[in-house]
């Protein structure tokens, strides 16, 4: 019986990362990756088989005599993107795409499925979030995601053999991922980035390579329901990252600090103006206004039952460094 994992969600940053990290270790014999994007780069992998599929749909995939009890589902396709989108653009993806693969699931008699959920069920919070703290989702995407958490835990509760993951990571960075760390960097570079209300928050960060490790961990553990964050362990708080970034590269540039309020009324008038003139902009109130509050998430799990924290933020640095150093 073949030991094959279907990917859903694939072509995206987790997805391709997950996907390499496993083709070198021969987790499985057979990987089917669905998306909505072609994947990329992997065209020579005789392992790999491209589906271009729509979760928001029903799914019609046929992955024949696979053993259900070794094969996993992973459900990595969301919208995510925050702001980005319509309020309810989250809704018509995240919650139908939990019901089709859980649908899925049940008809090809998979045992295994992992989702990766997000940090923002837990809403703002001045307190450390772990595992066990109560969610208060504010947004349309931190409601979608814990309402596909539940949906899953649904599929879980109909038989006692089934197991189900679910991972709430934090802002994760990496090898050519340019989001906001890899931002974080350019500007610091440039001079261009400035410190919220001193940079003093915590903003939880997790290294690609260290959340694949943490998937692999958690996967071979024997919990039939295991939730769980990833962020590095410990964390440093946002100046300390920009102290870290500017003495590993040599940049000189100073670092303004400037208070939110006042970012978020400069934001304001910004975006204002791309709009006059029609050219687009990252910058925007609502993203300020989520720099300068904390994301302080705690893996208490991970700590717990002993997983091996290998990338704190300087180390993270010099591996990414170390395998992609065209990024800098």
């Amino acid at each position: 019986m073949r030991k094959i994992a279907i990917i859903f969600g694939g072509s995206g940053y987790i997805g391709r990362n997950m996907l390499a990290v496993f083709l070198k270790e021969n987790r499985f014999s057979e990987y089917i990756v669905c998306d909505i994007q072609v994947l990329k780069g992997f065209e020579n992998e005789m392992k790999v088989r491209f589906v271009l599929l729509d979760v928001r749909n029903e799914i019609d995939l046929r992955v024949g005599e696979v053993d259900p009890a070794s094969s996993w589902i992973y459900n990595f396709a969301a919208i995510h993107r925050e702001p980005g989108h319509d309020f309810q653009e989250y809704f018509d993806t995240n919650i139908p795409g939990a019901e089709n693969v859980n649908n899925f699931a049940r008809r090809t008699g998979i045992k295994n499925i992992f989702f990766t959920s997000s940090i923002a069920p837990y809403g703002k919070s001045l307190n450390k979030s772990t595992e066990e703290s109560t969610l208060y989702p504010e947004t349309a995407y931190g409601i979608s995601k814990a309402l596909a958490e539940k949906i899953h835990q649904i599929w879980l509760s109909e038989d006692k053999t089934r197991r189900l993951i679910i991972v709430r990571p934090s802002v994760i960075f990496g090898p050519k991922d340019p989001g906001n760390v890899y931002r974080m960097i350019k500007a610091l570079k440039k001079g261009t980035f400035i410190l919220p209300n001193g940079g003093k928050v915590i903003k939880a960060y997790g290294y690609i390579y260290g959340l694949i490790d943490s998937m692999a961990f958690t996967m071979d553990q024997a919990e039939s329901l295991i939730v769980y964050n990833y962020a590095e362990n410990p964390l440093v708080p946002l100046n300390e990252m920009a102290r870290i970034i500017k003495d590993k590269f040599g940049y000189k540039r100073p670092t303004p600090n400037l208070s939110v309020r006042f970012l978020s009324v400069m934001a304001f008038f910004i975006q204002g103006l791309s709009k006059i003139i029609g050219k687009k902009t990252d910058i925007h109130p609502v993203r300020v206004a989520k720099a300068g509050f904390p994301t302080n998430i705690e893996p208490k799990y991970l700590i717990d039952h002993g997983f091996d924290f290998k990338y704190e933020f300087e180390n993270a640095l010099n591996h990414w460094e170390s395998i992609s150093p065209e990024d800098f």
